[in-house]
């Protein structure tokens, strides 16, 4: 592999004729200002041979991993909310475009405010997570490195390759600000690429997947070219009615609730024309009585909207019809519990 760092410019960086602060082009800029240092990426050259391999995408809560990871599959199969440590799993997502096929792992944020657990089970799905691939993507916001930022890059290993995912670019309102910061992230770790982005940008995800094929071994794919995930429906109804959850309480309901499958049946089609029928039955596991009334809300309210969101979701996800009904119990604590988090689905 070549050692020498890169950077992957942000599209998109050219400014309106007759602007007064006119930005020269992102990419010959930073090539510019760097060009002692860093050079600019290209997607590279790759064979006619099939290609296939395991690439992590991690980063500290809410940086945009799970947007990321929808937007690289190109179909959402990890759910997202501004809440942190939205994400609890290994999340698998495929992409198969010509003879490449990306095999892209979500993980959790790596947790360090709490070591409950609950926190304890998702680093360690981190940690597996980075040991064994292909190619990392560690995602940061563009122009921010925190302490928590510090403690995910110390878990990668120098050997394999790594690129600095610079997400959130849309946020950044003066480009020339990326570049100093560019600079002093290459002192933190061996990067293979720098890659200024934004994962809501269909032209810089395009970008990005050209960039990662490079890395991936050539090898027969592991998965059929239709294939998106290697999760369950039922696994994502879970991670839906989590999602409707966090996203219709905010801030109020503490982010160790969870949700657990009590019944998923699915019935065939009765007759021609018609679509298949998931019934679902599934527990928000709240820790106290006064969250379990914040779910439920006024006259039943909000987890009849937590429902009505998740079937009307799932129903497009899976072309099926869909029949759901939501309880709420109390278990105090149970984020402290290693045998019930393990019970819940936690690895």
């Amino acid at each position: 592999m070549n050692a020498t760092k890169k950077i992957a410019a942000g599209a998109d960086s050219t400014p309106a004729a007759g602007q007064n602060d006119q930005q020269p082009d992102l990419n010959s800029m930073l090539e510019g200002l760097l060009k002692n240092t860093l050079k600019v990426a290209q997607p590279g050259t790759v064979s006619e041979g099939q290609r296939c391999g395991l690439v992590a995408i991690v980063g500290k809560p809410n940086v945009g991993k799970s947007t990321l990871l929808n937007a690289l599959v190109g179909q959402k199969i990890s759910i997202t909310s501004r809440k942190a440590q939205t994400t609890r799993h290994r999340i698998t997502g495929m992409h198969t475009r010509g003879a490449t096929q990306f095999v892209f792992v979500d993980t959790p944020g790596f947790q360090t405010l709490h070591t409950n657990a609950l926190n304890k089970s998702l680093n360690k799905t981190v940690q597996g997570a980075v040991a064994d691939v292909d190619l990392i993507l560690f995602v940061v916001e563009a122009g921010s490195f925190t302490p928590a930022d510090a403690r995910v890059l110390a878990l990668l290993g120098k050997n394999i390759p790594t690129l600095l995912i610079a997400n959130k670019l849309d946020n950044i309102h003066r480009r020339g600000d990326i570049a100093p910061w560019l600079q002093t992230m290459q002192d933190k770790h061996k990067f293979a690429e720098f890659v200024p982005m934004s994962a809501k940008s269909a032209k810089d995800t395009e970008r990005l997947l050209g960039i990662c094929e490079k890395y991936l071994p050539e090898q027969a794919w592991w998965y059929a070219d239709d294939e998106l995930t290697d999760r369950s429906e039922k696994f994502l109804a879970s991670e839906l009615v989590r999602e409707k959850l966090f996203r219709l309480t905010g801030d109020e309901l503490p982010y160790t609730s969870t949700v657990v499958i009590d019944k998923f049946e699915e019935e065939p089609p009765q007759r021609k024309g018609q679509k298949r029928l998931l019934r679902i039955a599934a527990t928000i596991v709240v820790e106290r009585d006064t969250h379990k009334a914040m779910v439920i809300g006024d006259k039943g309210e909000r987890i009849k909207r937590i429902g009505m969101e998740t079937r009307v979701e799932l129903e497009k996800l899976a072309d099926a019809k869909v029949f759901i009904e939501l309880w709420v119990k109390v278990r105090s604590g149970w984020a402290d519990d290693e045998a019930r988090v393990r019970s819940f689905g936690y690895e």
